[in-house]
């Protein structure tokens, strides 16, 4: 796309690889750009520094935004031990996490907020989202809550204050959930924002090695900490491929560096670990510990401060941190990670956005990569249809649902349309019927035929009768989904998403929608010319066999495509 005049939205713009990006845009003109970071701190150095660079870009050109995008926009200027710390902020984060996405849980969160404020053209997401949440150490986490519960249980404690806590404190950890919600605000923040295309960089997690890797946490090789990384890093990549292939998301692309990415500067001075300079202590060969029974691993003991900073010659590598000679030599020599450069990172993106092709694209080479559909078995489709068909006169059956494959709602939509077929035959038929005749004839089929009333309430499908106050139902139901409470209160607004998600419901209003919908597929029939034989409709009169009949798969197949805009966007 023409990046001329568009707004730019750089995600952790004051990194290493977003302020190479911020700088590459520069070429290309855009209206204006939004840099972010996490600390307030961090975006204001990263602007100031774009704007002495680009001093004719004029005021306003460069705004700096702050803040943690995986979280709501009231914590997303905590520290996260401060967030941890507290019970209420924990639960806060425990419910944005794990909660349904609810229009209200949206609009809280931080990244729809900053959507919403700019509402970027393009944007490019240089956060390491697998760093930041790998790293929280779920490991860590759940040896800590290991250790508490074996406390309680030793001890006989009945005021597990602690473990509960530290409990918490381990589900705020949980890698697929935070990663999930994340992608899922993601898309539909930019969805909402207008948003053409979305760049994700990305990571291999190891800098391109494998599993021998010999970069270690401290723990064995490899690192659970880092595979922990790549394989959030692998699932984030796989969550995009799907927002990819989803017709109203943006477009979607995924640059991936194999290898360690530097650098930023290189100079002499503190050494700094987490933005603190790392001070010398110093403990004299006379004041050694003796080596008995038990280590322990953090003392105060004979050391001292020497009241000065550890100083040195260091390339700062921007989020990874400050390396020596020595680390940077090692780490980059052949054999090993070896680096590649933000700028080539930046130049990769830019052109993926102009529509170039640099082979680069991860989301491009899953496309291309992963086996689709084929020819074979859309050829056979129609062979195993017919051989179930013979299979259901012979044993004078009709094949509905099961409610294995899911979701419940096709279930539901599927004996809503065979009940309708088995009543009237016919799409037109339908269309054409009073909905209290609908309804009336479908209930007084079901109140008279045991055998199809049980298998619709034997796999979880319950049946709302026409007075939408009567319910059959068999002993467990789908819908709604068991969340951890035997009983659910009843309103109006919750009984009309039980019986969309999942029952199947005789009501008027019901049958009115079933006859749109066959109405609506009859115009689109009847819009074609009577000789119409060309390829630019599949749902022409031959699909639907002129509605003489209603075939319950094709009608909800067609449901899920448009009603649902469920539609496969790539072959």
């Amino acid at each position: 796309m023409d990046i001329q005049g568009k707004t730019v939205l750089v995600i952790g713009g004051w990194g290493l690889v977003g302020s190479a990006v911020c700088r590459k845009f520069m070429e290309e003109h855009p209206r204006r750009m939004i840099v972010t970071s996490l600390t307030r701190a961090e975006a204001l150095e990263a602007v100031s520094e774009l704007q002495s660079s680009y001093p004719d870009a004029g005021k306003g050109f460069f705004v700096p935004w702050w803040g943690n995008i995986f979280v709501r926009e009231e914590l997303k200027d905590m520290p996260r031990d401060r967030i941890l710390s507290s019970r209420k902020y924990r639960t806060m984060v425990i419910e944005d996490m794990i909660d349904e996405l609810t229009k209200p849980l949206l609009e809280r969160s931080s990244l729809y907020r900053l959507m919403q404020r700019f509402k970027p053209d393009i944007v490019v997401d240089c956060v390491n989202s697998a760093t930041g949440i790998a790293y929280q150490d779920i490991f860590q986490s759940s040896r800590r809550v290991l250790k508490e519960a074996r406390h309680v249980r030793k001890s006989g404690s009945r005021k597990p204050e602690k473990l509960l806590e530290l409990t918490e404190q381990l589900l705020c950890t949980l890698y697929v959930p935070q990663l999930i919600r994340h992608v899922q605000l993601m898309y539909r923040s930019m969805q909402l924002a207008g948003t053409t295309i979305y760049v994700k960089i990305g990571t291999s997690g190891t800098g391109g090695m494998g599993l021998n890797i010999p970069y270690t946490h401290s723990e064995e090789r490899p690192s659970r900490v880092l595979l922990s990384k790549s394989a959030v890093a692998g699932a984030h990549t796989l969550l995009l491929f799907l927002m990819g292939r989803t017709p109203d998301a943006p477009i979607t692309k995924e640059i991936k560096p194999a290898a360690a990415i530097a650098w930023k500067g290189i100079g002499y001075g503190d050494i700094t670990r987490r933005g603190r300079a790392i001070p010398l202590e110093d403990c004299s060969v006379a004041d050694a510990v003796k080596l008995q029974k038990k280590l322990r691993l953090n003392m105060p003991g004979p050391t001292r401060l020497r009241g000065e900073n550890l100083r040195s010659v260091f390339i700062n590598t921007g989020e990874n941190g400050c390396f020596s000679r020595g680390e940077f030599e090692a780490i980059s020599t052949p054999g090993q990670m070896e680096f590649v450069t933000p700028e080539e990172i930046a130049e990769n993106a830019v052109f993926e956005i102009r529509a170039g092709n640099t082979g680069h694209d991860i989301i491009n080479a899953l496309d291309n990569a992963t086996l689709s559909p084929t020819y074979r078995a859309g050829y056979m489709f129609n062979s195993a249809l017919a051989a179930m068909r013979k299979l259901e006169q012979e044993h004078g059956v009709d094949s509905v649902a099961f409610e294995i494959l899911g979701p419940p709602r096709l279930s539901k939509l599927l004996y809503e349309a065979y009940l309708l077929r088995v009543c009237f035959g016919d799409i037109r038929t339908v269309a054409r019927t009073e909905t209290g005749i609908l309804s009336k004839r479908l209930f007084d089929l079901l109140k008279a035929d045991d055998q199809l009333r049980s298998q619709i309430i034997s796999i979880g499908i319950p049946i709302l009768l026409p007075d939408g106050k009567s319910l059959v139902r068999g002993s467990t139901i789908k819908i709604p989904p068991y969340r951890g409470d035997d009983e659910m209160s009843i309103t109006a607004v919750g009984l009309d998403r039980w019986a969309h998600d999942g029952w199947v419901d005789l009501r008027e209003k019901n049958m009115k929608l079933w006859r749109s919908r066959f109405a609506q597929i009859i115009r689109e029939v009847e819009s074609l010319p009577p000789d119409e034989s060309s390829s630019r409709t599949m749902h022409n009169r031959e699909y639907w066999k002129n509605m003489t009949e209603i075939d319950p798969g094709k009608i909800c197949g067609w449901i899920f495509t448009y009603e649902e805009k469920g539609k496969r966007m790539k072959a």
